[in-house]
C-alpha cells in the first residue's frame, strides 16, 4: 500500500476513525459530501471514502479513482450504492459490532413502555412518592405476551435471543422464512400483527419498508398492542401512530427512531403512553469505538489484502487487478 493513498472524509465522523486513518493514509476532509468542495485535481487522487452519513452519486462521479466507501453504521441508505456498484466501487458498513447494544436497547425500551419505568423514576424524583404515595400500578406487563419481530436479521436474532429469557412467544416476518429458527413465520406484516400483541420493528430503510406500519397494521395489533421501533423512523406512519395511541387503538409505543430526525412530532411528545429516546440504541462509547475501528479496518484490509471485511451485499467486490474486477460471489 502506498503511503500516499488518500481517503476523503466528507462531513463529521467519530474522531477515532480519523485517528486510525491518519496512521496509514493521507486524510482529506471537506465540510460535507459536496463535489463542489473538492477541486478536480484533488478529487482525482482520492482512492477511498470514510463517511458517517451520505455519499451521493454526484460525489461518486467526481472521484474517478475511487475504489471503496466505508460507511459508519449498519444502515447505508445514505450511500448511492447503485452508482457505486455500477463502477465496481465497494461499499462497506459496520454490522455485528452493534448488534448486542441495539438488542439490549430494544428490550429496555420494551420494558420502559410496558412498565412505565421512566415515569416511575420521575414520580420519585419529583417527591410525589413521599407526598402522594405509591406510583400507580401499570396496566401492561411483558408476562404472557406474543412478540412479533419485523426483520429477523442479525439484530432481530439478537433481540429474539434476549426475549427467550422472558418466556414470551416469538414470531417474525421477513421477505422469506428462515430455516434456522424455531419461531412462527408470517408471510405478511398484517398477518403477523393480527397474531401478536407486541411488534418490534428492526428493518432497514428501503422502498419496501416505507411507512409499512400504518393505521391498518396498528389496528390489527389491537387494543393491548405495543409497538417498539429501533430500526428506522421511515418504517412508521407517525401520524397514524399518534392517532392510534390517542384513541386507544393500541396501548403503547416505544420509539428510538423517527421519520425526520431530530424532529419528533408534537403529537407524539404530548402522549403519556409512548416512551421516546433520541436514537441512542448503539450510542455507547464502546460500541461507537468498535464501529469506528471497523470503518478503518475495512479501508486497511481493502488496500492491504484486496478485500473489504464487511462489504454490503450489493458490492461483493475485490480490488481491481490487472485482470479486471473480481468478485466475492
Amino acid at each position: 500500500m502506498s503511503a500516499k493513498t488518500r481517503i476523503l472524509v466528507p462531513g463529521p465522523i467519530r474522531e477515532r476513525v480519523l485517528e486510525r486513518l491518519k496512521e496509514r493514509f493521507d486524510v482529506v476532509r471537506i465540510e460535507r459530501a459536496d463535489p463542489a468542495l473538492l477541486a478536480r485535481s484533488e478529487a482525482a487522487a482520492i482512492s477511498g471514502v470514510a463517511v458517517s452519513g451520505g455519499v451521493n452519486g454526484a460525489l461518486i462521479e467526481h472521484l474517478p479513482a475511487l475504489e471503496i466507501i466505508a460507511s459508519f453504521g449498519v444502515g447505508y441508505d445514505g450511500v448511492d450504492v447503485s452508482a457505486a456498484a455500477a463502477r465496481g466501487i465497494a461499499v462497506t458498513n459496520t454490522p455485528d459490532v452493534l448488534n448486542d447494544e441495539v438488542a439490549d436497547t430494544a428490550i429496555g425500551l420494551l420494558l420502559n413502555t410496558l412498565r412505565r419505568f421512566p415515569q416511575a423514576e420521575t414520580w420519585l424524583r419529583e417527591g410525589r412518592w413521599k407526598r402522594e404515595g405509591a406510583f400507580p400500578l401499570t396496566p401492561l406487563t411483558l408476562r404472557g405476551r406474543t412478540v412479533g419481530i419485523y426483520g429477523l436479521g442479525r439484530i432481530g436474532l439478537a433481540i429474539a435471543d434476549r426475549l427467550k429469557g422472558f418466556g414470551v412467544a416469538i414470531a417474525y416476518h421477513t421477505r422469506r422464512p428462515r430455516a434456522d429458527v424455531p419461531y412462527a413465520y408470517y408471510p405478511s406484516l398484517i398477518e403477523m400483527a393480527q397474531a401478536v400483541d407486541t411488534l418490534i420493528a428492526i428493518v432497514p430503510k428501503t422502498a419496501e419498508t416505507h411507512r409499512t406500519i400504518d393505521a391498518i397494521v396498528l389496528k390489527a395489533l389491537g387494543a393491548d398492542g405495543v409497538l417498539i421501533n429501533v430500526g428506522r423512523g421511515w418504517t412508521v406512519d407517525e401520524e397514524a401512530l399518534a392517532e392510534a395511541l390517542r384513541e386507544g387503538v393500541i396501548a403503547g409505543a416505544g420509539l428510538d427512531v423517527f421519520y425526520d430526525e431530530p424532529h419528533v412530532p408534537e403529537a407524539l411528545l404530548a402522549l403519556p403512553n409512548v416512551s421516546l429516546l433520541p436514537h441512542v440504541a448503539s450510542a455507547s462509547i464502546a460500541t461507537r469505538d468498535a464501529m469506528a475501528d471497523l470503518v478503518a479496518d475495512n479501508l486497511q484490509a481493502w488496500f492491504d489484502t484486496g478485500a473489504a471485511l464487511t462489504p454490503v451485499p450489493e458490492t461483493p467486490f475485490m480490488r481491481k487487478t490487472g485482470e479486471g474486477l473480481e468478485s466475492l460471489r
